[in-house]
């Protein structure tokens, strides 16, 4: 094992995460919510990730109504991944249910924060529905696309968890922290959620390097397998989404574009949210660092060449 995965399995990482949780902890409707709604003048997802500033021809109204559509989906995507990541995490936890009790209350402290978001984001999306036009659907099924995500080994669950913890972090500090025209509840409920998932990415590097020391060089090559077609698997929900999102701006615009720029407003969207979900967390230094103490030359190639078609679409 490398020096790097060395340093990130350390014990006393488990007691400071442990140590961090309990000080930030919080509550959804005493501090995020507080008993505000949505004021839908304002931006939801900054320009850095909605990426509307790529769409010259759009008015400011409409800008920030596709910021907020992006930045519905956004939530809703948290809560999706949030299915998952619980659920691998609560069965992860069993490795130390008879050792260290120190990493079992890190990983069960993860677990039941991780119910808390989805929680939080199931009330973001009642609330943006009661406020925001009808029509808008978020195709993907929590249940349907945790089942299949889970069904792939547990290196590969773990590296893509490893990479959603990481670009949370990444989105926070580079694009909503900075930006003050956003919603403040919507910037809120992200400000809060960063504060706890800052601990979970530290949990997911540590999971990942544990389960990645258990397998023979056959079993990484199948896993690194896994993970390729678990990116695969999520551009093809966000391909889906992405349609759905461009084409309820669209129909809400009343006809506004012309045939050129709803092709534009489509690619901008799905680029958009190849970069969100994919690319700024594949991108992060500390993912990479991880990733590649544990894989070798060839794999680290096959990554690349498959994650290639998806970066050179991305907006930059």
């Amino acid at each position: 094992m490398s020096h790097v995965a060395t340093q990130i399995i350390e014990p006393n990482r488990y007691a400071k995460c442990i140590e961090v949780s309990k000080r930030v902890r919080w509550d959804i409707e005493r501090d995020v919510f507080r008993g505000r709604e949505f004021d839908l003048a304002k931006k939801f997802l900054p320009d850095g990730l909605s990426k509307v500033q790529q769409l010259p021809f759009l008015g400011t109204d409409q800008k920030v109504l596709l910021s907020q559509i992006q930045g519905r989906t956004y939530a809703n995507m948290f809560g999706l991944v949030e299915r998952f990541i619980g659920a691998k995490i609560l069965e992860v936890s069993r490795d130390h249910w008879m050792g260290d009790q120190i990493a079992l209350e890190a990983l069960v402290r993860m677990t039941d924060e991780e119910l808390k978001h989805q929680e939080m984001f199931r009330r973001l999306e009642i609330m943006a529905g009661a406020g925001m036009p009808a029509g808008y659907q978020f195709l993907p099924q929590p249940n349907d696309v945790a089942g299949a995500v889970l069904a792939a080994s547990t290196w590969a669950v773990l590296g893509l968890t490893c990479d959603i913890e990481l670009f949370t972090q990444a989105h926070y500090r580079s694009s909503i922290d900075a930006d003050s025209a956003l919603d403040p509840l919507w910037k809120d409920v992200f400000v809060f959620h960063w504060k706890e998932e800052s601990q979970h990415a530290i949990v997911d590097e540590m999971e990942w390097l544990r389960e990645d020391a258990k397998l023979t060089p056959t079993q990484r090559d199948s896993a690194v397998t896994d993970l390729i077609a678990l990116v695969g698997a999520v551009d093809g929900i966000l391909q889906m989404q992405a349609q759905a999102d461009a084409d309820y701006f669209i129909d809400l615009t009343g006809g506004a574009f012309d045939t050129a720029q709803q092709q534009a407003i489509r690619s901008t969207v799905l680029a958009a949210y190849r970069w969100q979900y994919i690319v700024s967390g594949v991108q992060e230094p500390r993912f990479l660092a991880v990733l590649g103490s544990m894989i070798n030359a060839e794999q680290g190639a096959r990554i690349n060449a498959a994650l290639a078609p998806i970066v050179g679409s991305s907006v930059n």
